[in-house]
């Protein structure tokens, strides 16, 4: 998973939107300049979202990174409202676009 990265040229981080994927194989969605972080609040903190809390283990599903973090809440709500097929199809489509 990635490190926190520097926009160029800014001292400001890089902001991820992610989908975790839950051991009841059910889908959360958040942000964060820290997935790395962020996947281990998830899993082992009381930090972790409550809903990731009861549903643990979790793994990293999808992520995209966004420049700063009013982009990264627009899109999380655009993935929120999507259906639980139109996010795996999110993520399904992103991995074959990356291995291809």
């Amino acid at each position: 998973m990635p490190d926190p990265v520097l926009t160029s040229g800014s001292n400001q981080a890089l902001w991820h939107v992610y989908i975790v994927k839950c051991h009841d194989n059910t889908l959360y969605t958040g942000i964060t300049t820290d997935i790395k972080r962020r996947i281990n609040e998830h899993n082992s903190s009381p930090l972790g979202a409550r809903y990731t809390r009861s549903r643990r283990p979790v793994e990293l599903y999808y992520y995209e990174n966004v420049s700063n973090r009013s982009e990264a809440l627009k899109r999380e709500i655009e993935i929120k409202k999507l259906s639980t097929k139109d996010k795996r199809s999110l993520a399904r489509l992103t991995t074959e676009t990356v291995d291809t």
